[in-house]
Formats: structure tokens, C-alpha cells, sequence
């Protein structure tokens, strides 16, 4: 619940005038200079002292063995060479904490590469994530702060977003999104997915699942004769005349100790949707940056420490006027330990620490007419009165897997323990925008112990979490704890050639999330339109999600020709989220509702438990690759609704879109050159109000002209189909997405 639905206007000024190095013009020569230095690479001449061009995600390392995976290190499988029959399903999770391929988890999990991010020329985390089943990205008009549905479930930390290891908790009340995000897609090497609950050893509170954002290492740009290496890229996207110029460099000082260093800066105006028309407020100006460096103390440790940050401004508009200037800073800090023995065997310690700062500041630009947060009477904001919005969050995360074996049965066992502290501070002058957002601090804790047990075709997970939070202000404290299992079966029953690859699977797991600050202690009176009131609910009790999943793994190499290869992984699932917590409005009639007459209309806004959400569906995700190239399809179908104590049954208005996505590329000039496209079917969720069918048409050709030098071509949304994303049901005015978007992009790499 906010405080208007806002569109806006991008705004980034790097100094305070438009001299010099301050200002839109400068920024945006900027852009057009590294554009340029990139285009005029195309008349480069190929080095013949480089190296070939990196092989595709494709070609790219098969999956380990179990007995690889417990005798070498994630690092020594991703690099080793690429025989025949790999695909993106064969490439080691980063998040998975027992070195598995996605094709191996015993659990729904997705792996989104580099080679497939670049193809798809990201500008937003929902593009990353195309096709990714089970997924779906709910972004307001900025479009570079997003919240990530996973399974029907969104905010307020039911998916556990992770960048390096920091999570990302800030959090701004409004129509739109709620929990949000900021990560620049250039900045990311690859994404990692895992669907459900059966994530408990990421963190608390993830009953939908858990987004890992892997940022790039200076190992990727550095080939192993080179001391350098930096890449230069610019992009431009004819819908919005969009901008994004990127700049990378890398440095070896030794053989253990190497550094990495990107910026990023996009300048884009509003776009035009579907049916032609310019969607007001959907330009942004945002400069993104990356620092990380690689530390091995010894041939078994490696310290990772880094920093991303982005800093972004825009104007809030209502009813076609900019009433808000907004400044946004985001900084995250992160510092990763590993250490193993020779054969990590007994000893894989992890050691992550992080810590996330977000900054939100609110400026009114004109007086604005709105209601005291205390009286709920009517008042006029002077211009210049301001809001402010600080979420701090401080995340520790320590984990060991020891690897033996009893008898003929052999173990991964992996303990650990995990706190994060949120800290929320909001304020300023503006008479009622930061109370809905409430100032306060939560500290959630837990601790784990899972053992994955295999023994011939039969493989076992046995897992537990206990999980403990408490969340306080000046006037309220509330705390809870709860221990939560999770056992899955996994069978490999057939021993013939075309049925060895095939794994069946069953789990049961439950999640505990605890509620969050806002839902626990929101109050004050609406702040625009209407006048009504906020109660908060100290009395909230925590979410339990128990989900019920089957499914089934196949892979088998050699099918149609020598060196193909067919990956598949299909789930159905069942999630029963006890105490499900939502808004709800209350009527001052009902003397049992505790919501009080006063100013404005006779309604009141409460965040309350549910008896349960019930939540259901199917997923799938295949791929077919061959020498000549790649075939692929995935699919989601999910539905949800919410059961009252009464028994009152109501349609989830959290449920994404059903999709069927369809991909095809084809490899030609000795894999030089990559074209094909995608085909995305969404289907319209039951009771969604501005959510219709539809299908998308992208298309896509990636040439690697010369060893320095990639060009990349794109035409999103091909057929200029207006539609709206149905999580934007709960704005007040639907927001379209881009119409036909077409995008040109040029790298030049240089190193010595």
C-alpha cells in the first residue's frame, strides 16, 4: 500500500550544472564517445597474438561426476575442457553449496550464463531471467528497481535476493513494487535460480526461493598469458532512444592476486509501447559501477572482496507533472573466504560477510496538497520538503560440507549458520511519506544441518533449520522461532542406454519467514487521494511455506548425432503457506475490527494473517544442442488463491502469468556467428484485472567479427504487441511495456 502511483522521469546529473564535466549533455557525450570507440572497432584488423574467441555456453564444460565434485573444487570443474554434449543445465550452480550441475539438483534450479546474458542485451533484471521457469519480475516504471516473484510468492523477503552474498532487503511502500533491487545486468557473470523452500541453507525467510546474482571476476576478462585485459562496449535500443556504454578493466599482479574494475552508465527516454503510445515517466539515467579483487593466500584458499553500487535520480510525475525529485544510492560491500583441504574432503569452509546500504531521498518540486499522517486533516506540502528512506542490512553466513563415506554409502554433509540485521531509518519534512515505510530494526538468525547420503541409484537429502528473529521500534517488540525440516528422495532405477540418465525425485521442505518491519508496523494516515488509516499488527505471526514437490531429471548424450546432447528437468509442486500475511481493509461498522472513525473515508488498512495461501503448479526446462546449434523450451503453469479463518476463499493477486517460452539458435562460420530467436506464450492468471494473453516474438544474431571485437543485434517484442505485466494489477493506472525494441551493441577487448 503507498502513497500515490508515480510515474517518473530519469534524471542523473553528475555535477550541478551542464558545464564542464556536470550535466545531461556532458554524461550523454560520454555515452556517445565509448559508442563510438566501439563502432570504430569494426574496422580493426584481428590480432593474430590473441587468443581464439571463448567457446559458447553450449560448448562449454559437462557435467562432474560425484566423485569429481567431492575430490575438486568448483573453480578446477568450470574450467575444465569442453567435450562433446554440455549444455546450461550442465553448468555448476553457484549457489548450490555441494558443487552441483542444475541437471544433478535434486530440486527445480535454473543457470543463466554469461554468453546467454549477452544474447539477450539485459537492460533490466526481468530480461535476464527470460524463460527462466517459475520466474517473473515485477518492475514500475523506473525499470531499474525490480522485486522477483518466484512461484507466486514476492516481497517482504519471501525470495531471498542475493548479490555476491549480500542480501538485498530495502524495502519502500507503494502501489507498485514493494521489496526492490538494484543490480545493473552488465555488472552480472550469471544467475542462478533455486524454486521453492528446499533453499533453506541460503538464509531465512526464502518460501519462494532464492536469486543468486554472481557478479564478473577478473578472470573473465584475463586470459592466462595476459597481465591485462579491458573491453569497451556501447549499446543503443531505437525504443527510447536508449544509451548503455560500458567500460571493464582487469589486472594480474601474480599468479594469486588479481583485480577487477567496470562501470556502466545508461541513459535512456520514455519508451513507446505496443500501441504507439510514449509511456510517460519511463526514462531513467543511471551510472552503475564494479570493483572487485581475487585474493589466494594458498593453492586450497581464495578471498574474494568487492563492491557494486549504483546511483541513480529521476523525477516522480503525477497527472503529467513532475511533483517529486527522487536521489537513490545503492552500495554493497561483500567480503567471501573459502578454504579447503588437498581432496576437500573434510574441510570446505565458506565464510561470506556483507553489507548493503540503500538511500532514498525524496524533494517536492511543487506544493502539494495531502493529509497529516497524525490528524489525517488536510495540509499543503511546501516545495522542498523532503522524505528520506535508509535500509541498512549487515549479513553473515558460515558453512562447512565434509565429504566421507560409511560403509558404501557416501556423504555430503553441510552445517552452518547464518544472522542478518536490518536497519531502517526514515524521516524528513514531507507530512506523512516515510511513515509507511516504519523506521525499526529485525535481527533473523539460523542455524542448519543437511546431509546428502548416495548409494548406488538411490540418493538422499536430510536436512534441518532452526530459525530465530525478533523485530523492535520505540513502541513495539515481537520475536519467534521455529526449527523446519526437509527430506528428499531421489531414484536412478534403469541401467540401459537410453533410460540411465533418467532420476526421479520427491521432496517435502518448509520455510519460516518472519514478518517484516513495515507489514508488522505501518501507521499513519494515507497520504494522497484519500485519507484513511494505517494499524499496525504487532500481533503478526510468522509465514510457514510447506511445499510438496516430484520431479524428474533426464540426460543423455549421443542421441541423434555424435557429441548432442538432451538435458530436461521437470517439477510439479503443492506450497500450503500457513498464516499467509496480506493487506486487508477493515470497516469502523465492525466494533471487533479495532479500526477507529476519523477524517476521510470509513475504511482502515491492516497487514493480517491468513489461514493459508495454497499455491500449485508445473514447471519445465529442456534443451536439445548439437553441433549446428541449440533448441530449447520451458515452461510454468502456476495457481494460487488465499483461505480466510472463515473459510473465505480470494484469488492471489501475486500469480505471474502462465508462459511457454520456445528458443532456437543455429551456429554458423565455425560457431562465429549465432542467430535465432524466441517465442514467449503468457497466459492471463485467474481474477487479474489488467492481465490479457499474449505472445512475444524476440530475435537475436551474435557475431564474433574478430578475436577483439563481438558485434550483437536484437529485436525485442518483434510484432510491437501491447500488453501489461499482470503484477502490475495492484498499481492504480496499468503501466504498458515496450513495444518493438531494437538494440545494436559492439565489445572491443583489448589485453596484453
Amino acid at each position: 500500500m503507498g502513497l500515490m502511483n508515480w510515474e517518473w522521469r530519469g534524471r542523473f546529473d553528475i555535477g550541478p550544472s551542464d558545464q564542464g564535466l556536470g550535466g545531461r549533455s556532458t554524461t550523454r557525450g560520454m555515452a556517445a564517445l565509448l559508442a563510438s570507440v566501439a563502432a570504430v572497432a569494426l574496422l580493426t584488423p584481428p590480432a593474430s597474438a590473441q587468443q581464439a574467441a571463448e567457446p559458447t555456453a553450449e560448448q562449454q564444460a559437462a557435467e562432474p561426476t560425484a566423485e569429481q565434485q567431492a575430490a575438486q573444487s568448483q573453480k578446477a570443474e568450470e574450467a575444465k575442457p569442453a567435450p562433446a554434449g554440455a549444455t546450461l543445465l550442465d553448468k555448476i550452480l553457484v549457489l548450490s553449496r555441494t558443487g552441483e550441475t542444475a541437471i544433478e539438483s535434486l530440486a527445480s534450479a535454473s543457470h543463466v550464463d554469461q554468453i546467454q546474458l549477452d544474447r539477450r542485451m539485459a537492460t533490466t533484471p526481468n530480461e535476464m531471467l527470460l524463460g527462466v521457469p517459475g520466474v517473473a519480475a515485477q518492475a514500475d516504471a523506473r525499470r531499474v528497481s525490480t522485486s522477483i516473484n518466484i512461484r507466486g510468492l514476492q516481497d517482504f523477503g519471501r525470495v531471498a535476493v542475493i548479490v555476491d552474498g549480500a542480501r538485498q532487503n530495502f524495502q519502500r511502500s507503494d502501489h507498485g513494487t514493494q521489496s526492490t533491487f538494484y543490480i545493473d545486468p552488465e555488472l552480472v557473470k550469471s544467475v542462478d535460480v533455486i524454486r521453492g523452500p528446499v533453499a533453506n541453507t541460503y538464509g531465512s525467510g526464502a518460501i519462494g526461493g532464492v536469486v543468486f546474482f554472481d557478479t564478473k571476476d577478473a578472470e573473465d576478462f584475463l586470459k592466462p598469458d595476459e597481465t591485462w585485459a579491458g573491453s569497451v562496449t556501447g549499446r543503443y535500443e531505437s525504443n527510447g532512444k536508449g544509451w548503455t556504454t560500458s567500460a571493464s578493466g582487469a589486472y594480474r599482479f601474480n599468479e594469486n592476486w588479481d583485480a577487477l574494475g567496470n562501470i556502466v552508465y545508461r541513459n535512456y527516454d520514455d519508451y513507446k509501447d505496443g500501441g504507439g503510445d510514449t509511456v510517460k515517466g519511463t526514462g531513467f539515467d543511471v551510472l552503475s559501477g564494479l570493483l572487485k579483487t581475487t585474493i589466494r593466500p594458498t593453492d586450497n584458499s581464495e578471498l574474494k572482496l568487492g563492491w557494486v553500487g549504483s546511483s541513480d535520480g529521476w523525477s516522480e510525475i503525477s497527472r503529467g507533472v513532475p511533483v517529486n525529485d527522487v536521489d537513490l544510492k545503492s552500495n554493497t560491500f561483500t567480503a567471501r573466504y573459502n578454504v579447503t583441504d588437498e581432496d576437500k574432503s573434510w574441510l570446505d569452509l565458506h565464510i561470506n560477510s556483507s553489507y548493503n546500504k540503500t538511500n532514498l531521498d525524496l524533494t517536492s518540486l511543487v506544493p502539494q496538497n495531502r493529509f497529516d499522517p497524525v490528524t489525517g486533516l488536510p495540509v499543503v506540502l511546501p516545495t522542498g520538503s523532503t522524505s528520506t528512506f535508509d535500509v541498512g542490512t549487515t549479513s553473515i553466513d558460515i558453512w562447512n560440507t565434509s565429504r566421507f563415506e560409511t560403509a558404501s554409502v557416501a556423504h555430503e554433509l553441510t552445517y552452518g549458520g547464518d544472522w542478518v540485521g536490518d536497519n531502517v531509518k526514515t524521516g524528513g519534512t514531507a507530512g506523512g511519506d516515510s511513515f509507511y515505510t516504519p523506521s525499526g530494526k529485525r535481527n533473523v538468525s539460523g542455524a542448519y544441518v543437511q546431509d546428502k547420503l548416495t548409494w548406488d541409484w538411490l540418493e538422499v537429502i536430510a536436512g534441518l533449520r532452526y530459525d530465530n528473529y525478533s523485530l523492535k521500534d520505540d513502541t513495539h517488540e515481537t520475536s519467534g522461532d521455529r526449527v523446519s525440516p526437509r527430506i528428499t528422495v531421489g531414484v536412478s532405477p534403469f541401467e540401459s542406454a537410453g533410460l540411465a540418465g533418467l532420476q526421479f525425485y520427491g521432496t517435502y521442505a518448509e520455510g519460516y519467514r518472519s514478518p517484516s518491519l513495515t507489514e508488522t508496523l505501518i501507521s499513519g494516515n494515507h497520504p494522497a487521494g484519500v485519507s484513511f488509516p494505517f494499524l499496525p499488527n504487532p500481533n503478526l505471526r510468522p509465514e510457514t511455506g510447506k511445499t510438496t514437490e516430484f520431479g524428474v531429471n533426464y540426460k543423455q548424450n549421443d542421441i541423434l548425432e555424435a557429441g548432442d546432447a538432451l538435458r530436461l528437468k521437470a517439477a510439479y509442486f503443492n506450497n500450503n503457506v500457513d498464516d499467509y500475511i496480506e493487506g486487508v481493509t477493515l470497516s469502523p461498522f465492525d466494533p471487533t475490527s479495532g479500526c477507529p472513525f476519523g477524517p476521510g473515508i470509513p475504511i482502515c488498512f491492516q497487514y493480517q494473517n491468513f489461514a493459508k495461501a495454497k499455491i500449485n503448479g508445473f514447471e519445465m526446462e529442456g534443451v536439445y544442442d548439437a553441433a549446428w546449434g541449440y533448441a530449447g523450451l520451458s515452461a510454468s503453469i502456476i495457481n494460487g488463491h488465499t483461505i480466510s479463518y472463515e473459510g473465505d476463499r480470494a484469488d492471489l493477486a501475486t500469480i505471474p502469468s502462465s508462459q511457454v517460452t520456445a528458443q532456437l539458435g543455429l551456429r554458423f562460420l565455425e560457431d562465429k556467428l549465432t542467430v535465432g530467436g524466441e517465442v514467449q506464450y503468457n497466459g492471463k492468471p485467474k481474477g487479474n484485472a489488467v492481465a490479457k494473453d499474449y505472445t512475444l516474438v524476440n530475435a537475436f544474431a551474435s557475431y564474433q567479427a574478430t578475436d577483439n571485437l563481438n558485434v550483437d543485434f536484437r529485436a525485442d517484442n518483434l510484432f510491437d504487441v501491447k500488453y501489461a505485466n499482470p503484477l502490475n494489477g495492484s498499481t492504480t493506472v496499468a503501466v504498458y511495456e515496450p513495444g518493438v525494441t531494437l538494440k545494436l551493441a559492439a565489445t572491443m577487448r583489448f589485453g596484453g
